[in-house]
């Protein structure tokens, strides 16, 4: 490696979650390191076995480890958050740990990486120990993501943000599925929208939405604990934003169009580029339109218009 500060994120799994975690992973970057013992023999004879290291030997086949390596200005902690998150979102039990940075310095290095964000025209996201003077026409959106996922430097984050930026109209009513942070439905929010739904499978990330809506003054940002749907209030949204992956997206895609108006939009991204095209036909298949979509490094956004 170069001489760059590299912060290596390491995550174990069940060995039958292998391929999954390899592909979360490469979403950070395709540039992997694989631990996975389950081919060593436990019994060679003959001059074969002696060349077995003893130690490879006694390794675990029932896990395997994935890790990458990512510069630390390159906000490592938002991949951590973003790795995470998706292990959340696809049930898979995973020991996460970091390293090349001491443990005591982790929760506060990262910050010094993060500042204000343009995400649109008129969106800028400001981490709540930074000052920012909004020019003209500017919406800021104070963060302090803790735990949660969802600063803004993520490109499925901006990408989103953007889109909601074109799409939410004042009045609008919001739903927010797989919050994180809460840093979408809070960009709803000041946008105009009347009402925001946001949900996450993790109390802890749905605990720091609720105090960064509060951080915003945004009381119209409602935040719960939902496995996807399950506890969403059956009501009609006009937008609905899912910035989750691409497997979880397909598994909304036959319930969401229960929750939107009939020109309702889904704003859907953590969509690598290569599977954009299984999630469009999806969604398709499902009623939905593509009617506007954006790229950036590889990961792929969509909005989608239900059909009357």
């Amino acid at each position: 490696m170069d001489d760059k500060n590299w912060i290596r994120i390491r995550v174990s799994a069940d060995r039958e979650a292998l391929d999954t975690v390899s592909a979360i992973l490469s979403m950070v970057d395709n540039a992997l390191m694989i631990e996975d013992f389950s081919d060593v023999e436990q019994e060679l004879d003959g001059v074969y076995g002696d060349l077995i290291d003893e130690e490879l030997l006694k390794k675990d086949r029932t896990h395997a480890a994935v890790s990458v390596f990512v510069p630390e200005e390159q906000s490592p902690r938002e991949a951590e958050l973003f790795i995470r998150d998706r292990l959340r979102e696809e049930k898979i039990e995973a020991e996460i740990t970091v390293s090349g940075v001491r443990e005591e310095d982790w929760a506060d290095s990262w910050k010094k990486y993060y500042h204000p964000i343009h995400t649109g025209r008129r969106l800028v996201i400001v981490p709540v120990w930074e000052e920012y003077e909004p020019k003209d026409g500017e919406l800021t959106v104070l963060m302090d993501p803790g735990m949660a996922f969802g600063t803004g430097t993520h490109e499925t984050t901006r990408l989103c943000a953007a889109m909601l930026e074109e799409t939410v109209r004042p009045g609008d009513e919001v739903l927010d599925v797989g919050c994180g942070s809460g840093i979408l439905a809070i960009c709803a929010a000041r946008l105009g929208a009347a009402s925001c739904f946001a949900c996450d499978i993790d109390p802890t990330a749905v605990r720091i939405a609720a105090e960064n809506a509060a951080l915003n003054g945004t009381d119209n940002v409602t935040c719960a604990v939902s496995d996807l749907l399950a506890s969403v209030p059956a009501v009609r949204y006009d937008v609905c934003v899912a910035n989750i992956v691409a497997d979880v997206i397909l598994r909304l895609a036959p319930d969401v169009g229960r929750y939107l108006k009939e020109d309702g939009v889904l704003i859907a991204s953590g969509i690598i580029a290569e599977r954009a095209d299984e999630v469009i036909a999806a969604l398709a298949a499902e009623g939905f339109a593509e009617t506007g979509l954006r790229r950036e490094n590889g990961w792929y956004a969509g909005a989608f218009c239900r059909r009357a």
